[in-house]
């Protein structure tokens, strides 16, 4: 049995085939197209016919894709919803999406905010006004709306009124409705999980279409006993199913799988990742195997959020990246990028700008083009740009570290060519042969997770009996986003006090992970 992996990037969609010993059997870049499924088929049909693997023997496909991330920043495909907060009257000085731009707001065909929530030790605020709630959903009924957001006031701590609001909707709006609630998705803090749960609402629609759309690529091409599964931005996968009703959980897919390609290509399990593509240079961090989550609120597209994401950042620099000389003899290396046009701009293919692969040609580093080319730039420019290059690479790598101490580095991605072999403050530096590809191995060999969140107050709870719930309840979560139970594991586990809770509280968080099923 083959496994297919796929991964659609800015520039490139790569494609690999991995045999059942996780072997690499065929890789391929693409350019990544207009219409991002011409981009796919391209890539996996390139991959097959340079495979020669028969498309009956391929039993799984997992597909990592930007096209949440992009229907948010571009504002295209949203679908029209509702949002429902329970937290009346305590929550009704700060309106749901008050901070949202105009564009991004207007996908909100109508808000309210109901009686209801509870305080941060689960006691009741106030009874939730089913009556209130039930006239709002058949107001969106009878405006045709099919996708609705529901949160509510310390829902990480009791759900009980989310759940009874999320029932109530689907009895009035019908049962193919799309309900998002927020203790499912976001963590501590109403209005970054609240924001979240409205971005994944109306993400439904695009989710449905990318999902059916890629298993309809994959049967038109005669891929008909692979089960599918979507890369989600923890470095695990999910089911289709489970990637229709949390769509937001593919945003950042990209660095993470590139994260876990590294991981099973270099065998490190805790080292900075340097994946360099043609326009942009993600950083992100290993950490037992698995891509270190972020502690801060992410914004997506202006909008401030609080679920999970990966820890990365990201730098104007990749392969396309345009190189300039200022008047004063200084010379910088991007924002700006030529991207995918870069076999058609560069100066070793022929083109008329000088970028980071070029340096890199003109200096020896790769064998790309046509040297001849680039023989007319100097050796000291060259060696400036190069400088910028890794002070560039440098400074954020020091943004990664936790310590002084130097750390392991792993270089993937089809652009790591322009990066040089040394880096102050890296222990030692890794690249492998298949690193270009890193991101679709990483989508390949994923694991399944499930995490479990909660504050938990180990006054009422002894701490060794809560942890124990809480790894069995992340085990559940894990086997329900389809992994095999007998291989699931605790691959994260943490508790943390929070001081200004009076009590023995302490926020648990736990994450497991298994292999398909």
């Amino acid at each position: 049995m083959y496994k297919l992996g796929i991964d659609v990037g800015g520039t490139n969609t790569d494609a690999v085939l991995i045999d059942e010993n996780l072997k690499v059997v065929a890789s391929v870049k693409q350019h990544t197209t207009a219409n991002i499924y011409d981009g796919i088929l391209n890539a996996v049909r390139a991959v097959l016919d340079q495979s020669g693997v028969n498309r009956a023997e391929i039993g799984q496909a997992m597909l990592g894709t930007t096209h949440c991330t992009n229907a948010i920043v571009e504002r295209k495909h949203l679908a029209p919803i509702g949002v429902l907060r329970i937290g009346a009257p305590a929550s009704r000085g700060i309106p749901p999406m008050v901070d949202w731009s105009p564009d991004l707001r207007r996908i909100a065909v109508q808000t309210a905010v109901v009686g209801g929530g509870f305080e941060y030790d689960g006691k009741e605020l106030a009874p939730f006004d089913a009556a209130a709630a039930a006239a709002f959903f058949e107001e969106l009924r009878e405006k045709g709306v099919r996708s609705v957001a529901i949160s509510c006031v310390f829902s990480t701590v009791r759900s009980d009124h989310e759940v009874e609001a999320a029932r109530l909707c689907r009895e009035i709006m019908g049962e193919d409705v799309h309900v998002s609630i927020s203790s499912e998705i976001g963590s501590m803090g109403l209005i970054e999980r609240e924001n979240a749960t409205i971005l994944n609402a109306s993400l439904y629609q695009v989710a449905q279409s990318f999902t059916e759309g890629f298993a309809q690529s994959l049967a038109d091409e005669g891929i008909t006993n692979a089960q599918v599964y979507l890369s989600q931005n923890d470095g695990t996968l999910m089911t289709m199913d489970y990637a229709r009703r949390y769509p937001i959980l593919t945003i950042a897919c990209g660095p993470t799988n590139s994260i876990r390609g590294a991981c099973y290509l270099s065998r490190l399990k805790n080292a900075v990742v340097i994946d360099v593509g043609g326009t942009t240079t993600d950083l992100g961090v290993i950490q037992n195997g698995f891509p270190r989550e972020s502690g801060v609120a992410v914004t997506i597209g202006g909008v401030r959020t609080n679920f999970r994401m990966p820890d990365v950042v990201s730098i104007g620099l990749g392969g396309g990246s345009i190189v300039r000389q200022r008047e004063d003899g200084t010379v910088t290396v991007g924002p700006d990028s030529v991207g995918y046009q870069i076999t058609e701009k560069a100066l070793c293919f022929g083109g008329d700008v000088c970028t980071a692969t070029d340096i890199a040609v003109r200096l020896g580093m790769a064998e790309l083009g046509d040297r001849a080319l680039v023989a007319h730039l100097s050796e000291d420019f060259a060696q400036k740009a190069l400088d910028a290059i890794r002070t560039l690479c440098e400074d954020s790598l020091d943004a990664m570290k936790v310590s002084s101490e130097d750390v392991d580095v792993i270089l993937v991605g089809g652009g790591s060519i322009i990066l040089p072999q040394k880096l102050a403050g890296a222990r030692s530096v890794t690249q492998d042969e298949f690193g270009s590809v890193a991101n679709a191995i990483g989508s390949a060999i994923s694991k399944v997770s499930g995490t479990y969140e909660q504050l938990i107050d180990y006054d009422k709870t002894p701490r060794e009996e809560a942890l124990e719930k809480a790894k069995a309840e992340a085990a559940e979560l894990a086997v329900a986003a389809g992994a095999i139970r007998e291989t699931v594991e605790i691959i994260d586990a943490e508790d943390v006090p929070l001081q200004y809770y009076p009590g023995n509280t302490v926020r648990v968080k736990i994450k497991a992970a298994g292999d398909l099923a």
